[in-house]
């Protein structure tokens, strides 16, 4: 029996190792280790590689998301519309300063927020929209982003699960955390772009709200000892920015390789036959798709899943309860039957390992033992 992690980070580091620690030894000698230039340095070459004005580091990705809607306002009485399937801290957020969180079904075909339907959700009180690239999959903000102009409201991009992911927009390639006001990224380990901590990023192109965020992030501070407002104290450590930059110059590797194992694992679905019990996610056309997690629709996903832990294969489920249901959220109102797609979701899908150091040989190993598992039911 072979054993495959759903993912496995040392290998990665295996790779890197020597970089990464005279990264951290850098660090070290220079006895800095809040901000400063290791994490300047980072917000310089992130905004380059993204081709956005201002790259802002921060403690996470839930803080990012948390700082863009504090620099806008959102407060009690404001509604934010946002997806029911994704990470709890999209919606969390907005909670957290009073608004109410308004959910949208999900495209079952991209898994991400249904674009059109947002139209149908828009009340006076909408003040922004958060939109998650979920698993890597850049969502068509393009569609959205002129009317929320026009209206006024506010575009999130929540790309905690997409560095790197791309959509052609007009024949320019447009990287995700660039077309609304913010981005927010998190760079948790396992992410495509993974520290060796906690830490997250805010993007946007509009100076004002930059600087607004670097006085977020600070407890509100403008000098010494002198706070405008009640911020936060979220800052990256100079010790994770290091490490970020020894790994954001593979990163554009790392996405092929990923690409290449997502589309291996489409053809030995086709080779051992399972196609029909196991759907392939999508991609857009014009869009580049980073496989943060390689999540399929998958019949009889429970029993499939335990046969799989049971010959070594490293599964996981996201999301195994949309939002709209969780107990947190339980003030909102919502109910079984509000979101179905959402919730067809969460019961078929099915991640499978995914990362870059992933051997072809593993793959034909999980797919073989899922061949197996349905030879049998």
């Amino acid at each position: 029996m072979m054993n495959v992690p759903a993912f496995d980070l040392k290998r990665n580091y295996e790779m890197l190792k020597d970089e990464l620690k005279d990264a951290v030894n850098r660090v070290l000698e220079s006895q800095r280790f809040i901000l400063g230039e290791e994490v300047e340095g980072f917000e310089r070459e992130v905004a380059s590689y993204l081709g956005v004005s201002n790259a802002l580091g921060c403690a996470s990705g839930t803080d990012a998301l948390l700082l863009s809607l504090m620099a806008l306002g959102i407060r009690e009485g404001d509604e934010v519309i946002t997806t029911p399937y994704t990470f709890f801290a999209t919606a969390s957020v907005v909670s957290r300063l009073g608004a109410r969180p308004v959910f949208v079904d999900i495209d079952p075909v991209t898994y991400n927020i249904d674009i059109d339907k947002i139209y149908d959700h828009i009340t006076p009180k909408t003040k922004a929209v958060i939109v998650v690239h979920l698993f890597g999959h850049m969502a068509q903000v393009e569609k959205i982003e002129g009317l929320l102009r026009d209206k006024r409201i506010y575009l999130i991009e929540d790309c905690a699960q997409s560095f790197g992911a791309w959509r052609k927009i007009d024949d320019d390639i447009r990287y995700c955390g660039t077309i609304g006001t913010f981005g927010c990224f998190s760079f948790y380990p396992t992410k495509n772009l993974g520290g060796y901590g906690d830490g997250g990023l805010v993007t946007t192109n509009d100076d004002y709200l930059a600087d607004r965020i670097r006085k977020l992030r600070v407890h509100g501070l403008c000098g010494e000892y002198v706070h405008e407002e009640l911020g936060m104290n979220s800052r990256l450590d100079a010790i994770q920015a290091a490490i970020l930059r020894c790994r954001l110059p593979h990163v554009d590797e790392w996405n092929k390789q990923r690409r290449i194992i997502a589309e291996r694992y489409r053809i030995l679905f086709d080779t051992y036959g399972i196609s029909e019990f196991v759907k392939s996610p999508h991609e857009d056309t014009d869009g580049y798709h980073v496989f943060h997690q390689y999540v399929v629709r998958c019949d009889k996903r429970d029993e499939l899943m335990k046969y799989l832990t049971e010959n070594g294969v490293g599964t996981r489920v996201y999301y195994p309860l949309p939002l709209h249901l969780q107990p947190a959220f339980s003030s909102l109102g919502y109910k079984m039957g509000d979101f179905p797609q959402a919730e067809a979701l969460s019961k078929n899908s099915l991640s499978l390992p995914m990362y870059p150091e992933l051997l072809p040989e593993e793959q034909e190993y999980v797919v073989d033992t899922m061949a197996k598992f349905y030879r049998s039911n």
